[in-house]
């Protein structure tokens, strides 16, 4: 599985690139034809309070499997917060697309 960082307007530390791909790794386990993906850093440099409230770290998280392009994008005080959140969401939504395509096999096999 091969999966592309991009940090923009910063340059994200090794550390914080070595979490995010362990992080990621794991989604393999959910459904097993991932092609690729990406992952977008982003600092929100915003002079609205609502910064504040949501946090200013902006990741989005996109997965390709065969057929569709599923995406997250997820805020907070921190990048390391931020992937744990979109990789919650990110495995929910790759069991719901496994599902549908069990779903959509096994009303295939019926007819």
């Amino acid at each position: 599985m091969n999966f592309r960082m991009h940090s923009v307007h910063f340059d994200a530390d090794q550390k914080l690139l070595d979490y995010i791909a362990k992080k990621v790794e794991k989604l393999q386990t959910f459904n097993q034809r991932i092609v690729d993906g990406e992952v977008i850093l982003r600092i929100e440099k915003s002079h609205l309070n609502k910064s504040e409230i949501f946090g200013n770290k902006i990741l989005e998280l996109k997965v390709n499997v065969p057929g569709q392009q599923l995406f997250t994008k997820e805020s907070s005080n921190t990048f390391e917060a931020a992937i744990d959140l979109a990789v919650e969401t990110m495995s929910r939504q790759l069991k719901k697309h496994k599902e549908k395509k069990q779903i959509r096999k096994a009303d295939l096999n019926d007819l």
